[in-house]
């Protein structure tokens, strides 16, 4: 059975996902540009080895850590994007995140990338304060700080983040959005969810299980 999940949020579609759910077997598809159009291939595939992926990183967390993309080798992880300060969808957001890391706590699996788009103020040592004060746990939950350029880079080409406003940005334009996206072990995304909706949040837990499954199929 395909099922389908369209978001309507705030006067334009906000978030997206479809996965192929069966009786005795789950799929979900990969993405590869803005439109975020499902492609149906099999983790197998001799078309995945062009397929777009998450370039490498270098951001700093709340520990003083350096993240990168080998930090987050053969793990799943959700990205997402915040400020500190925010007062708006921000805590929502994080709350919804909270589910996600309480789900998966102590799985090695699993992973939780945050990055702040201010980052010029969002410093380590706020970060870890925001961290402390709103119970995230740093051995599962990255907030990264670093070069503003290159987080935005990362967001929109590479995660596309705030495609979904329908509006041209600068490079430089503030970005915000609500979504999370779902990364698997080879950093190709796999889901597009909205941070602010509680189904669309537990559809999220439940295909982090999906990749954790696919990815367990793939060792035997």
């Amino acid at each position: 059975m395909r099922r389908c999940v369209i978001t309507l949020a705030l006067g334009f579609l906000s978030a997206f996902f479809c996965s192929l759910t069966a009786a005795a077997d789950s799929q979900l598809p990969y993405y590869n540009s803005a439109e975020f159009t499902p492609h149906w291939l099999d983790s197998k595939s001799e078309e995945l080895k062009g397929f777009h992926r998450i370039p490498s990183f270098s951001f700093t967390d709340q520990e003083g850590r350096t993240v990168t993309e080998r930090t987050l080798h053969n793990k799943i992880y959700v990205a997402s994007f915040f400020f500190t300060t925010c007062p708006g969808i921000c805590p929502t957001i994080r709350s919804k995140l909270s589910r996600v890391q309480n789900e998966f706590l102590g799985d090695n699996e699993v992973r939780i990338l945050s990055h702040s788009i201010q980052p010029t103020t969002d410093t380590t040592e706020i970060l870890k304060d925001y961290a402390e004060r709103n119970d995230i746990r740093s051995d599962n939950w990255h907030l990264v700080t670093g070069d503003k350029s290159d987080i935005y880079s990362i967001a929109k080409n590479a995660y596309f983040a705030s495609a979904d406003l329908g509006v041209k940005e600068a490079e430089n334009d503030f970005l915000h959005t609500e979504n999370l996206l779902l990364i698997d072990h080879n950093r190709n995304i796999r889901g597009i969810y909205n941070g602010l909706n509680n189904t669309s949040v537990s559809h999220l837990i439940a295909d982090i299980q999906i990749l954790k499954d696919e990815r367990a199929d793939s060792r035997d």
